[in-house]
């Protein structure tokens, strides 16, 4: 493939990249200035919450996961060893585990998600209003 993206594509994707550095950033520090745990715990947690009481392997969780995580098996052992997340044998695959969520780890989400909603309503919702949220989502979506 010999084409190159024009100045303007260009120009998007540096905003595209930009912006999502910088928001990270923004709510990564919320979190930590509140004393809680990184955005990934949060991410993991949230997923293994929807997923009930059948709870989700670690592919499964992978696959869900918000975030790109590099190494899930070392975040579900801090997550483990935090007494947030649980293992457990796979009915399907008696070789293969479980991961669910325990009440403690109900629990920090809920507390966590008072501070990362909040954050979200600072570094997005304070500087778009609804019709350019709106606008951004659908144009972003195009890129998945």
């Amino acid at each position: 493939m010999t084409a190159k993206p024009d100045e303007t594509t260009v120009a998007a994707w540096i905003a595209l990249a930009r912006a999502g550095r910088l928001t990270m950033a923004g709510i990564e520090a919320r979190l930590k200035a509140a004393e809680l745990p990184p955005l990934s715990w949060y991410d993991a947690l949230w997923e293994l919450e929807k997923a009930g009481e059948c709870g989700l392997r670690p592919f499964e969780l992978e696959k869900a996961l918000l975030f790109e995580q590099y190494n899930l098996s070392r975040l579900a052992d801090r997550l483990v060893a935090a007494g947030l997340v649980e293992r457990g044998a796979c009915p399907e695959d008696k070789r293969g585990l479980k991961l669910k969520i325990s009440a403690e780890g109900r629990r920090l989400r809920r507390e966590m998600w008072e501070v990362y909603a909040q954050a979200i309503q600072v570094v997005v919702g304070e500087r778009l209003n609804t019709a350019e949220a709106e606008t951004l989502a659908s144009l972003l979506k195009k890129l998945e």
